[in-house]
């Protein structure tokens, strides 16, 4: 497993597919993932410090786990079946649940856990941005710091 951070997320142009872009820590890795609007918006809102007036869905699942202090100690994108992502969330002492990875991003960002992805994983999937194209990964970062979580409504 590698650990990987959140790049953030943008819409990809022109089909209008929110994008979550994920580096790995240790490495010059990319690895894009293609998520919902829903999820790409709690993704922005946490990395905005955005509150809503009303805790949304992975606030709740958040707010749930400190209930029953069962700590997310991390997140595992474990698999990569049919160009589909597979995600596990490993909770207290070991349990694993089976999550969507953007979900997951989406929890892990609200609580400071880490996030990890197989080997395998990004090896298949994950991408390498030549020193030349390190401008698009700033202008990705500059598009970031301007775009709102409202954008990504449907």
């Amino acid at each position: 497993m590698r650990e990987l951070n959140v790049v953030g997320v943008r819409v990809e142009l022109p089909s209008n597919q929110p994008i979550v872009l994920l580096k790995e820590v240790d490495g010059d890795r990319y690895l894009p993932i293609w998520i919902g609007a829903v999820e790409a918006t709690a993704i922005a809102y946490e990395q905005q410090g955005v509150k809503p007036a009303r805790p949304l869905t992975h606030d709740l699942l958040r707010d749930i786990l400190q209930a029953l202090k069962q700590p997310l100690r991390a997140v595992e994108i474990v698999e990569m079946r049919d160009n589909i992502f597979y995600a596990e969330l490993i909770i207290g002492e070991g349990v694993r649940v089976s999550a969507r990875p953007s979900d997951s991003i989406a929890l892990a960002l609200r609580v400071g856990a880490p996030i990890r992805c197989a080997d395998q994983v990004l090896t298949e999937a994950a991408i390498v941005i030549p020193d030349e194209q390190e401008d698009e990964v700033e202008k990705f970062r500059e598009f970031l710091e301007q775009v709102r979580p409202e954008d990504f409504a449907g």
